[in-house]
């Protein structure tokens, strides 16, 4: 397996380390790169997050066989628990979480709450690609997670903010956002790289042929969505590298929570893959895609309603900081546990031989 790793994948983890050093010293050491990066947006994110993103996503989806989705479509094994993984247990698990570890931080609480509500439909895309998950059930569980996002988030922060903790005697909180502001993060972050994705393999295969774009084309492309994901990630840093160690405390304690999140829903989700019938590639994609959450949607919906400067922002700002490590660590689980499954059938082959 190491051996046709290559030498950016095989030390991934040390370059995401030193991203997240940099990021760290220049949020510290650079005054203002906070609010200059912060200045220009796009749905609500840092104009270059929103750049770093597209990057990161663009090269595997112009990797994704868009002749095959068809295939997954029909995979009730699959769709089904994904649906219930991520829009039933993913935001009641995060509840959960969220009163238990900060019943005396309604600010953190809140932040929490919307990261659980906001399903992942970019970094992941990352993260099972690293994992040899299968790339064209990514792309349709993140296109089903978009469509849902649109449609039920709003309803969800409802629920879960006021209607839930109301029947609880808890305490409430209201969330304004509108369905216009998610279909426009849904549309920059997913829609861009998809069709780009899309284009890119379909005019790719008609001028060179489908071997020659998986063997010449894609290998070029390819190292870009880690370059994408660096950069991401010592933005990510550098905006928030101020609040992240003025308030060290407060980080560890929403870190708490996120790393039980984490892990739950992972393992769950592989071992629900596995008891299904899944086989390695399906399993692997169904347990990143309900682990991972749209930190940009969460990030910009904490913003919008209580406020840059708010706990509910930094409690948003600490969820992808610790996702990041966390689930690149399980991307090691993942195919550590590839030795527990079936050998995948040829209704789902892993095309190996086309990865960078």
């Amino acid at each position: 397996m190491a051996g046709r790793l290559s030498f950016l994948d095989r030390y991934l983890a040390v370059w995401i380390l030193a991203a997240m050093a940099a990021g760290l010293g220049l949020g510290r050491l650079v005054p203002g790169i906070g609010d200059a990066l912060a200045a220009v947006t796009v749905s609500g994110v840092s104009l270059p997050i929103a750049l770093g993103l597209l990057v990161m996503m663009y090269p595997v989806l112009a990797k994704v066989r868009y002749d095959r989705l068809d295939t997954v479509t029909r995979d009730r094994r699959l769709l089904l628990p994904s649906l219930f993984l991520n829009w039933i247990v993913g935001p009641a698990l995060m509840f959960a979480l969220a009163w238990l570890f900060l019943p005396d931080l309604p600010e953190y609480r809140t932040g929490l709450i919307i990261v659980g509500l906001a399903r992942c439909i970019a970094m992941v895309i990352i993260w099972n690609d690293l994992a040899h998950g299968h790339r064209e059930a990514a792309a349709v569980l993140v296109a089903l997670n978009s469509v849902f996002q649109v449609v039920a988030f709003s309803a969800l922060g409802w629920i879960y903010l006021q209607v839930l903790p109301g029947l609880l005697g808890l305490r409430q909180t209201g969330l304004h956002v509108s369905v216009l502001e998610i279909a426009g993060s849904v549309l920059v972050f997913l829609g861009v790289p998809l069709v780009a994705g899309f284009l890119t393999r379909r005019i790719g295969e008609r001028v060179r042929g489908r071997a020659r774009y998986e063997s010449e084309l894609l290998p070029r492309i390819a190292p870009f969505a880690l370059y994408g994901l660096l950069f991401t990630i010592v933005v990510l840093f550098a905006l928030q590298g101020d609040a992240l160690t003025a308030h060290p405390l407060d980080v560890l304690r929403i870190a708490l929570p996120l790393l039980v999140y984490f892990a739950l829903m992972w393992t769950g989700s592989m071992l629900l893959g596995r008891a299904v019938g899944l086989d390695h590639p399906r399993a692997t994609t169904l347990a990143f895609t309900a682990a991972g959450n749209n930190f940009e949607l969460a990030i910009a919906v904490a913003i919008a309603t209580f406020g840059a400067s708010s706990g509910q922002a930094l409690a948003g700002v600490v969820g992808p900081l610790i996702e990041v490590p966390v689930l690149i660590g399980l991307v090691h689980v993942a195919l550590y546990a590839r030795r527990y499954f079936d050998t995948p059938t040829a209704a789902a082959p892993r095309e190996d031989s086309a990865r960078a």
